[in-house]
């Protein structure tokens, strides 16, 4: 689809603005489709600054895409710990040994082939594919969809249908066909810092006299949003299960649901009536010298869409089967950031 005459502008006023606001960031530096990979699935689930020390921590632990597929699942989870979504580690982990094994450790360079690898969707592979290969390729995250419902007045929701059909083909019109990789660059980081979700700085926007949202009043509107999730409130109860060499219970979750595969104190979740008492702890853990809840104000937790009321216990019995792990090497599993959370709260603060 060619570009309409009359939106050239576009295009000129986004890269000159990105000539002087760009951030100096490392996976900027590189045409390199591996650290590209890994930048762009940390930045779907968290801002540039807190995923900076993560994403240099990963590539400095897995080098290329061959070390990565070569490394354990423990050794990935632990290394991603603290990010969430530990399903995208899980992926990466999948397709680089994908990569390893069909591409023989090469990226594959065209967008179709990109896409069908496990975790990669349409704006993954269309940022490898402009970033590293020059593809013509158009990025839409909710960057690109609050930029574009702006500036040009979409009211269309952007979790519809018609709404991602309309943004993805504004987005593809719009492209750079000579520079994808600066224009989807540029269209993201301003989204990034120019036009934010919230507390906008229209004021001296080069954008302003062209923003049909700041013209008519609705910054703060737009992107429109259908579906918006209800957060689900959860009660849920860890056992610290110690013996008196204080060796300490782990458990290694499912390999579905939330944080699979990472290692947690046993717990159990109850209705928020429910309280823990001397038969239950009796029914999990059998004959315990003591028990006794560390705190009663419970840590709270959010998720994207629920919100944990945790509570916390110390269980101590004379001695434990083989799932007892000495404190010193509580350090080497990895966990997730509530489990962070509950050792903080049991002074283990050597993790």
């Amino acid at each position: 689809m060619q570009k309409i005459a009359g939106e050239s502008w576009f295009t000129s006023y986004l890269q000159e603005w990105y000539d002087q606001y760009q951030r100096s960031l490392p996976w900027r530096q590189t045409t390199d489709p591996y650290r590209i990979w890994i930048s762009e699935i940390i930045l779907q689930q968290t801002k540039v600054d807190q995923g900076l020390p993560y994403y240099k921590r990963f590539v400095e632990t897995f080098s290329t895409v061959q070390d990565l597929a070569e490394a354990s699942e423990d050794e990935v989870l632990r290394c991603w710990q603290g990010l969430g979504y530990y399903s995208r580690a899980r992926n990466l982990h999948a397709t680089a040994k994908v990569i390893s094994k069909e591409f023989n450790g090469q990226f594959p360079d065209t967008y179709d082939e990109l896409i069908r690898l496990k975790g990669i969707g349409p704006y993954t592979a269309a940022a490898i594919a402009s970033f590293c290969f020059k593809q013509a390729h158009a990025v839409v995250d909710g960057n690109v969809f609050r930029v574009l419902a702006r500036i040009f007045g979409i009211e269309t929701p952007i979790d519809s249908t018609e709404g991602r059909r309309q943004f993805t083909q504004l987005a593809q019109r719009l492209l750079d066909v000579e520079r994808p990789d600066l224009h989807n660059q540029s269209i993201m980081e301003f989204g990034a810092l120019q036009c934010t979700p919230k507390n906008v700085q229209c004021t001296g926007c080069i954008m302003a006299q062209r923003c049909s949202a700041l013209a008519s009043g609705k910054v703060a509107d737009l992107p429109v949003k259908l579906n918006k999730k209800k957060v689900k409130p959860r009660y849920l109860h860890y056992f610290c299960v110690e013996d008196a060499a204080r060796r300490q219970r782990l458990i290694k979750r499912d390999k579905n649901g939330l944080w699979a595969g990472l290692y947690e104190f046993p717990s159990i979740e109850l209705d928020k009536e429910v309280s823990v008492t001397d038969e239950l702890v009796t029914e999990l853990f059998g004959t315990v010298k003591h028990w006794a809840i560390v705190d009663q104000t419970p840590i709270i937790h959010k998720l994207s869409h629920q919100e944990l009321s945790v509570y916390l216990y110390r269980v101590q019995l004379d001695t434990l089967d083989e799932n007892g792990v000495e404190a010193e090497f509580l350090k080497d599993f990895p966990r997730s950031a509530l489990m962070q959370k509950l050792f903080k709260r049991l002074n283990f603060y050597y993790l």
